[in-house]
């Protein structure tokens, strides 16, 4: 076998029996059907405006959809799994039926919710805890085989931001995310997607060491998602808010591309297109 493909980063994720190519990177839309989400752009807790929300974005180019229940926020409340299941699975189960080609991700850290929502018709999850929050998740998603992404976090929503505590923020995100994926490896899951947890139990500074060092996460061969949109790292450098981030984070997301980024989970889908078709243009020979 030649050197150069003895390890090679995959760069495929198996969607229902389809192969989604990420050699391109794609773009995820973000939809929370919550009242209480950090961007009130995203907030969509009515049915209708969810629907709405999704056609938008499949229109302007998103390969993904992520619906999320829980706002994850630093120091929101937190809810049962019950609240979190019936503000979600009904709007699953709508774009599901009218947009039956969209590929949706369920972003929940509960095992049962996670279940709940690849049966009402997503194909995917998305876990801001790794696995950390509920001990059943790594087992649940290895017997569904649906692609997982994988986050770095350390402690709940409600206390994170007291954690943000590293003596080297690259080396212990990588260390964390290696040891997962090699516990999901023995369990026979396919698909891993990485997300090193921007803002999450991290300040912008660590943040900001974390993307200048994104491309050392390619040594786990895996997609690498980038979770920047709107967050702290932009609006607290730019003395800003995040309904104003959004220039912020056209200009980080283009960071992101060059260091590697797979997919950009936005809340901006058009502008993150457009970010990644400047990219490509510029990287052509």
């Amino acid at each position: 076998m030649a050197k150069d493909t003895f390890f090679k980063k995959k760069v495929t994720l198996n969607i229902g029996g389809k192969l989604l190519d990420l050699s391109r990177p794609k773009v995820m839309g973000i939809i929370n059907v919550t009242p209480d989400s950090f961007f009130a752009g995203s907030r969509k807790p009515e049915m209708a405006d969810a629907v709405f929300m999704a056609e938008k974005m499949l229109n302007e180019g998103a390969a993904f959809l992520d619906l999320g229940a829980y706002s994850s926020r630093p120091g929101a409340a937190n809810i049962s799994p019950k609240e979190e299941s019936d503000r979600l699975l009904p709007v699953i189960e709508a774009i599901a039926k009218q947009f039956p080609e969209a590929v949706l991700s369920v972003d929940t850290f509960r095992a049962s919710v996670a279940e709940a929502g690849i049966k009402s018709g997503a194909q995917m999850i998305n876990d801001i805890s790794g696995g950390d929050l509920d001990v059943e998740m790594f087992a649940t998603i290895a017997r569904l085989q649906v692609p997982y992404i994988l986050m770095h976090t350390k402690g709940t929503p409600q206390n994170m931001a007291a954690k943000a505590q590293y003596n080297d923020v690259f080396t212990e995100v990588f260390d964390d995310l290696s040891a997962k994926v090699y516990r999901l490896k023995q369990l026979n899951l396919h698909d891993v997607i990485l997300d090193p947890g921007f803002g999450f139990a991290k300040t912008k500074e660590q943040s900001f060491e974390l993307l200048r060092k994104m491309q050392g996460f390619e040594r786990l061969n895996l997609p690498v998602l980038a979770g920047i949109s709107r967050k702290g790292i932009i609006y607290k450098t730019l003395n800003a808010t995040a309904e104003k981030a959004l220039n912020g984070t056209t200009v980080l997301n283009t960071m992101a591309l060059l260091n590697g980024a797979n997919i950009l989970r936005v809340h901006d889908v058009k502008e993150a297109v457009e970010a990644l078709r400047l990219v490509e243009a510029y990287q052509a020979k």
